[in-house]
């Protein structure tokens, strides 16, 4: 099936339900109540799983500021950060050499750093916005990083001759990044044409009960043979998208921002 802009999406379930026709979703307030849910989801949609289009490169946020120089954060959008990468060329070194940065549970990042010595020269006392104190290197390049609040990455070290602040230019991330979604007539949601009908059966479903209060048993069995394909389905790579495994078992619960556990769907 051919993707569908929002309009028409509105315009078909409007017609299931034997509503008036309109030619915007701005004509009646029942067009935008179905847009609405349409909107509603997809966003349910894109959350359910680990979708290969929305799979891209991300940049950090450096903190830039001299109180947390190991501190970055990542956009909103954000999903799920899969892996990550950081220049560690040192001052004078022209060729790029970025190493990959192995996540730590906070407890165990904690551990390590209280193992430095608070008074060496090479060790500055960092406050997280936290409140915490935080003993970070200041002679070597990052090896690893952590996050107590699942918005801002805290990383162990830096090597102030080079930088001052770790710097978001030196950052290479993959992850997953929520769309945007425009209440506009012609407005494409950002998924695969496949799953388009997994989500007008859906939203027919949703609009059926929300606005009729009548369950539409037909799109609700449509909907879900949909999701069951779509669970099995290998997308346009051969033989489906296969996520390295490095390892990394942290042994909590899933992470909206910075789950770690490449592949996790």
């Amino acid at each position: 099936m051919a993707k569908m802009t929002l309009l028409e999406m509105v315009q078909d379930i409007l017609n299931d339900m034997d509503s008036d026709e309109v030619n915007s979703i701005d004509d009646t307030i029942e067009a935008l109540q179905v847009a609405q849910i349409i909107k509603t989801t997809y966003f349910a949609l894109m959350s359910s799983r680990n979708w290969p289009h929305l799979r891209k490169p991300i940049q950090a946020i450096s903190s830039n500021t001299l109180a947390t120089p190991t501190h970055m954060s990542m956009r909103g959008d954000v999903k799920e950060l899969v892996f990550l990468n950081y220049n560690v060329a040192p001052l004078g070194v022209t060729r790029k050499n970025y190493k990959e940065m192995q996540w730590r549970d906070p407890d165990v990042f904690l551990m390590s750093l209280n193992k430095e010595n608070t008074d060496a020269d090479n060790i500055d006392i960092i406050r997280d916005p936290s409140g915490i104190e935080l003993a970070i290197r200041n002679d070597a390049a990052p090896k690893f990083y952590t996050s107590f609040d699942d918005l801002t990455m805290v990383f162990d070290s830096y090597d102030r001759d080079t930088d001052t602040v770790l710097q978001a230019s030196k950052i290479q991330a993959v992850g997953y990044v929520m769309p945007t979604f425009d209440m506009e007539d012609d407005h494409y949601p950002d998924l695969p044409e496949e799953a388009t009908i997994a989500l007008l059966e859906e939203a027919k479903s949703r609009a059926s009960m929300k606005l009729r209060q009548i369950t539409d048993a037909k799109s609700e069995q449509e909907a879900g043979r949909q999701h069951r394909w779509l669970s099995r389905k290998a997308w346009k790579v051969q033989g489906g998208l296969i996520y390295p495994d490095y390892g990394r078992k942290r042994g909590r619960g899933s992470n909206p921002y910075f789950d770690k556990t490449p592949g996790k769907k």
